[in-house]
């Protein structure tokens, strides 16, 4: 028997409702739990007024909207499921000849669709106040702001020392050693003046200097000077550069691409970066998944009871798919496991493991 387009929009607008308003809820518990965070943070910093601090966390809700929509379908799908079979909707389905499988598709295909929206639509405008939240956290909690870019002119470093501010340029980076090659050290005074220029083949952070290699040193109304071995001073680690990268949270899925072959041309590793982008391209299948598993814990809460149980059950799969997918993307970050097998196992193991349970528990 077809599914009616009559039952596939109830049950499709039934689970849109409910995992709406699990995810409006949550992302109201997530918005209170963070301004409070960042009060607390804000205590000891003058400049941190509270109109900055309410910006500050409403800038972070799309960030964490985007972590919650999972927890939104399991959530949602378990609550709509449990209704529609206490209220014997989903029985009468079953005796009319309609399928487990039939009377899930229209709550699969919104969560795909749901996927799709978030990574292409929504992902975007949430880099936007991300990026934005983390320079209001720099420069207001921090103290600090980005002392590195990457482009595709490439790469551009900031520095300060006591004689002034230096701005470094280098066309790639050799990551034994952190070897910058063919740079160009521009020196100004009180920030904005010009004071000098520096060419070399290579510049190594060796420390808190920069050993540079075939330099030439220009000055105003000074003569050009070659130096096989040159020193600039420098507070710059391996490890404070490495901070300055922008986060992958902060770059739109349409732009990753783009950046991390830039980084990658760059000599960088964009191992991150990569992981991420092949996790938002996962999402609506890892959508999918959810509605999986919320129909394995919800759907024979009549015929056996126990409702509590089962409906905790559900919770703690779905907390325990997310520990471990953390796990395996640690593992990808550490170059244990390939980056997109750290990406799309977690989400290949439970749709197959959803659909192993429907299977057994199902007749349908």
């Amino acid at each position: 028997m077809r599914l009616s387009m009559t039952l596939s929009a109830y049950i499709g607008r039934q689970f849109f409702f409910w995992c709406g308003g699990i995810f409006l809820s949550l992302a109201s518990i997530i918005f209170m739990l963070d301004l409070v965070e960042l009060m607390r943070r804000a205590s000891s910093k003058q400049q941190a007024t509270l109109d900055i601090i309410a910006q500050m966390a409403l800038l972070k809700i799309p960030l964490m909207a985007q972590e919650i929509i999972p927890f939104a379908v399991l959530f949602g799908g378990m609550l709509v499921f449990s209704r529609l079979t206490r209220a014997h909707e989903l029985v009468v389905a079953r005796a009319a000849g309609v399928s487990v499988w039939q009377f899930l598709l229209p709550a699969l295909m919104i969560a795909f669709l749901i996927g799709c929206f978030s990574v292409t639509v929504f992902n975007p405008f949430a880099s936007i106040t991300t990026s934005r939240f983390e320079h209001l956290e720099s420069r207001y909690l921090r103290g600090k702001s980005s002392l590195l870019a990457v482009s595709s002119t490439g790469l551009w470093l900031r520095q300060s020392d006591e004689n002034g501010q230096s701005i470094i340029h280098a066309q790639r980076v050799l990551p034994e050693g952190f070897q910058l090659q063919d740079v160009i050290i521009f020196l100004l005074e009180d920030e904005d003046k010009f004071a000098g220029r520096i060419d070399a083949s290579t510049a190594t952070l060796d420390n808190g200097n920069w050993q540079l290699a075939n330099a030439w040193i220009t000055a105003p109304n000074t003569p050009p000077r070659f130096k096989t071995d040159y020193r600039v001073k420098t507070e710059l680690t391996f490890e404070k550069i490495q901070e300055s990268f922008a986060s992958p949270e902060t770059m739109s899925f349409w732009n990753l691409p783009d950046f991390i072959k830039v980084m990658e041309n760059a000599g960088f590793s964009a191992l991150r970066h990569r992981l991420h982008w092949y996790t938002l391209l996962a999402l609506p299948f890892l959508l999918c998944a959810m509605v999986l598993i919320a129909a394995t814990f919800s759907l024979r809460l009549v015929r056996h009871g126990g409702t509590a149980l089962i409906v905790a059950g559900g919770i703690f799969v779905g907390f325990l798919f997310y520990f471990l997918s953390d796990v395996v993307y640690a593992l990808g970050l550490s170059s244990s496991l390939p980056v997109m097998l750290a990406a799309w196992s977690p989400v290949g193991i439970s749709v197959l493991l959803g659909l192993a349970m429907l299977m057994h528990l199902e007749d349908g």
